[in-house]
């Protein structure tokens, strides 16, 4: 927080969550148009709930981060040093438990839907449960890293299942 080049980067980095919010809700509507109307109305809930509170909570902490680095500029008196302190613990508690909830949710009523429609390959759904639990119950660092890969690799099953799809559609001349 003391190196200006270090606080810059940052800087750049917070100003993209916006996008990284806008991008996760347009995942959201692929898979949910992926499931079709065929979803489970309860697990549809769960992840349009816990997928809404990541996202809040995200923005939540990105700007608590903002303001965080902001107050790094000033001089720290006595009082001011424990309002840092204080907005440093919330950061931290929003990320490592507050967010990976919420995206356990989102991951555990997606790989719900998904396996209950028969729509996602037995490796997916595995791995689906296993990100779910660890985001849910396993405490260590960077494990909320985990959570990105998943959606990687679910965005991009989504994208080649539904090619391939769209492209058995297509009539052949």
């Amino acid at each position: 927080m003391t190196d200006p080049s270090h606080r810059d980067v940052l800087h750049v980095a917070l100003g993209l969550v916006p996008f990284a919010g806008i991008f996760f809700l347009w995942f959201m509507g692929a898979v949910r148009d992926y499931f079709g109307k065929a979803e489970d109305k309860f697990f549809a809930t769960l992840f349009l709930g816990g997928g809404l509170l990541f996202v809040a909570m995200l923005f939540v902490l990105s700007a608590a981060t903002y303001g965080l680095l902001a107050s790094a500029d000033t001089s720290q008196d006595s009082s001011q040093l424990q309002l840092w302190r204080y907005v440093r613990q919330f950061v931290t508690a929003l990320l490592s438990t507050y967010c990976t909830r919420m995206a356990a949710v989102l991951t555990l009523a997606t790989t719900t839907i998904g396996h209950g429609l028969d729509t996602f390959p037995r490796w997916l759904i595995w791995l689906g449960y296993l990100v779910a639990v660890v985001l849910l119950f396993i405490d260590i660092p960077w494990s909320e890293l985990i959570f990105p890969v998943w959606i990687l690799l679910l965005s991009s099953f989504v994208f080649l299942a539904d090619r391939h799809h769209r492209g058995a559609d297509t009539p052949t001349s």
